[in-house]
């Protein structure tokens, strides 16, 4: 079984960074795509942000963060990690990576969240705050 754990969330000012982690264990990264989400408070679906390919590393960005979040891969380690870069106070949100095997190409999986034959395993979340 698939299990993915996040870690890096916290408290940062607009304008600041935070670098989200995600250890992924129960199989190889290549074998999946790994997505990062965020749900806002209140808020009642996750939203995709971004997605990478475990086995070539193609990525693909949701227009709300294209330009200031980047996606990485390190398949010796088993993890993918979301560095967030000019956060603003509506980025505060929990955040969570999932990992699936349908659709395969990234910007299907970002893309087709929520349609019929979108699988994922989820992590837990990392909570994000942005002050204003």
């Amino acid at each position: 079984q698939l299990r993915l754990v996040e870690s890096g969330g916290g408290l940062v000012q607009a304008g600041g960074s935070l670098r989200l982690s995600c250890a992924i264990s129960g199989a190889a990264l290549d074998s999946y795509v790994i997505a990062w989400f965020r749900r806002v408070p209140g808020g009642a679906a996750r939203e995709p942000l971004s997605c990478i390919s475990g086995s070539d590393g193609s990525v693909f960005y949701m227009d709300s963060v294209r330009g200031r979040f980047t996606i990485s891969r390190d398949n010796a380690k088993n993890t993918v990690s979301l560095q967030m870069d000019s956060l603003k106070p509506e980025d505060t949100a929990e955040y969570y990576c999932a990992a699936g095997d349908h659709p395969r190409i990234p910007e299907d999986y970002c893309s087709g969240y929520g349609n019929g034959g979108w699988r994922g395993y989820w992590g837990p979340g990392t909570q994000v705050t942005v002050s204003s």
